[in-house]
């Protein structure tokens, strides 16, 4: 039995708290909900973008013409389609399109990624045909496979909407829905296969579905390479919502919406005072400071999330209020389980750290051709059993008494420093709670130090360096602390840890030049900054 080695109180709380509530969802195909919303309301305004509108029955016939289309150039169901563009309402028209033609899309923003990453995707995912836009036709690689090209911007309406479009077979729950690649440990991402049920699961269900109403007014922020981007503009057009696809500048998109869904690094840049529509608001993809989650929670319902592309966008969830005791990851969505168990897989009673495992219909179909790392990220899950599979996600967490998950970390952000071991994420909590101080980041910079990042620039490094001190073990303590305006963002909306470290050298080297310039003119050294730890035995 998986779970004999735990007290009969702790086996009644691993279930308890750790499986969501089970909800129906008769309709597990996403595109279907999107139809029902043009049956019902076909003059609404599905998206807008730089001041160009659509309506829900003009996206719906418009991804009708380009899936016959896509049938017609031979895409069946459970194949692969790319979608490389930039945010536009094409974007929304590709997606649906794909999707009714019973195709997965592959999203790639087509003037960040580089060639090399989109030959690779191309080549990974099977792709045979690519959508874009005409004016980006140039930067989709050569067919090295022979890939048909189609703009979005084609004139198809020499296509017949009269008949449905008809498939060799119906579209299955568990085929799949999109492909997202996702940062590999040999340097090429490694492509994800997010079936129908789990994104259904999560879009179509509370609180995944956040609230979101017909004319509601969703943000659509981030890269569509990102799974979050899936939350914002299926979650908005699932529900009837006007999803508002943002140019260039992020907060005039935020200023007008109803419902925002961010990483806490986009949401950093907006101010909670110049959105006073917004609604609801959601976080992911990286840890949230709870200054953050408290500008927010004081004017919406703000919900801290959970998850890797994995698990389907997010696997827990925590409506956070400014009282809270702590700021959680909250419970388990709906038809998904989270373990929180040791090395050797066996579950650890309430408030024992381990790594987080996770189960149910959030769990994906797997990477594309990479068995090796299938085999050592998804596992049989001993728990539900029945065929069922669980994900390692590589988070440390651990249950509070009244059933919430904190999270600590991961367990790649666990460092040795000096022979010691170190959980970057403690150190920069520490950072953040300094006054003034609104985001930290803590990376290794050898075997023997840690440097930190605080913004904005006019935190005080020894009062910060200080504050680690006072609180955590010398080598914890980072021998440099650099203020900086803003923390930089990958394309994804997450912090960009190897900006951070190219900055640093680049502030070193400048340091250097100018200790050799002074020397040079008479002037001496400048004097060393004073040292932040307190020296111990390593």
């Amino acid at each position: 039995m998986p779970l004999s080695h735990l007290s009969p109180q702790d086996r009644a709380l691993f279930w308890q708290f750790g499986q969501g509530p089970e909800v129906p969802v008769l309709d597990p195909l996403v595109h279907h909900a999107v139809e029902r919303r043009a049956v019902a309301a076909p003059h609404a305004v599905a998206a807008e973008h730089q001041g160009t509108t659509i309506t829900y029955g003009e996206l719906n016939r418009r991804a009708d013409r380009l899936a016959a289309r896509l049938v017609r150039e031979g895409v069946r169901p459970g194949d692969h389609v790319g979608l490389f563009v930039r945010r536009s309402i094409p974007m929304l028209v590709g997606l649906l399109g794909a999707l009714k033609a019973g195709a997965a899309y592959v999203p790639q923003d087509i003037g960040l990624t580089p060639a090399a990453q989109l030959r690779h995707v191309i080549r990974t995912a099977g792709i045979r045909v690519v959508l874009t836009q005409s004016e980006h036709t140039l930067r989709v690689p050569p067919a090295d496979a022979g890939q048909q090209l189609i703009t979005l911007d084609d004139d198809l309406t020499e296509l017949s909407t009269e008949e449905p479009v008809r498939l060799e077979r119906p579209v299955r729950p568990d085929d799949g829905c999109y492909v997202l690649f996702t940062s590999g440990t040999t340097g090429k991402p490694n492509g994800v296969e997010v079936t129908h049920r789990n994104v259904a699961n999560i879009l179509l269900t509370a609180p995944g579905d956040l609230g979101i109403r017909p004319g509601d007014r969703v943000a659509q922020l981030l890269n569509i390479a990102f799974d979050m981007a899936a939350w914002e503009m299926l979650g908005c057009l699932t529900h009837g919502g006007t999803l508002v696809v943002r140019g260039k500048d992020v907060g005039a998109a935020a200023r007008t919406a109803d419902v925002l869904i961010a990483t806490p690094t986009v949401l950093s840049g907006i101010d909670p005072a110049d959105c006073p529509h917004v609604r609801t608001v959601a976080v992911a993809g990286e840890p949230c400071p709870r200054p953050l989650a408290d500008a927010w929670a004081r004017r919406s319902a703000f919900h801290n999330s959970c998850g890797p592309t994995e698990t389907t966008i997010v696997n827990t969830m925590h409506h956070y209020r400014v009282d809270d005791a702590t700021l959680t990851i909250g419970r388990p969505t709906p038809n998904n389980t989270v373990y929180v168990l040791d090395e050797h897989r066996r579950a650890l009673p309430i408030g024992e750290v381990g790594e987080m495992w996770a189960g149910g219909d959030c769990v994906s179909t797997g990477y594309l051709n990479n068995e090796a790392l299938n085999a050592e990220r998804y596992a049989p899950d001993p728990f539900l059993g029945g065929g069922r599979r669980m994900f390692r996600t590589r988070d440390l967490g651990r249950w509070t008494p009244d059933g919430e998950l904190e999270h600590l970390g991961r367990t790649d952000d666990q460092v040795k420093v000096r022979g010691f071991r170190v959980e970057l994420d403690s150190v920069s909590s520490v950072l953040e709670s300094v006054a003034g101080c609104s985001r930290a980041v803590t990376l290794k910079r050898d075997a023997r130090s840690l440097i930190s990042f605080v913004c904005p620039a006019d935190v005080d490094p020894d009062t910060a360096r200080r504050a680690v001190a006072d609180v955590l073990p010398y080598y914890c303590i980072p021998a440099t602390v650099l203020p900086v305006a803003a923390l930089p963002e990958t394309d994804r909306g997450k912090i960009d840890r190897a900006a951070l470290l190219r900055l640093a050298s680049e502030r070193e080297e400048a340091a250097r030049h100018t200790a050799r310039a002074a020397t040079v003119h008479g002037e001496g050294a400048p004097p060393l900054p004073v040292s932040a730890a307190r020296e111990g035995a390593a």
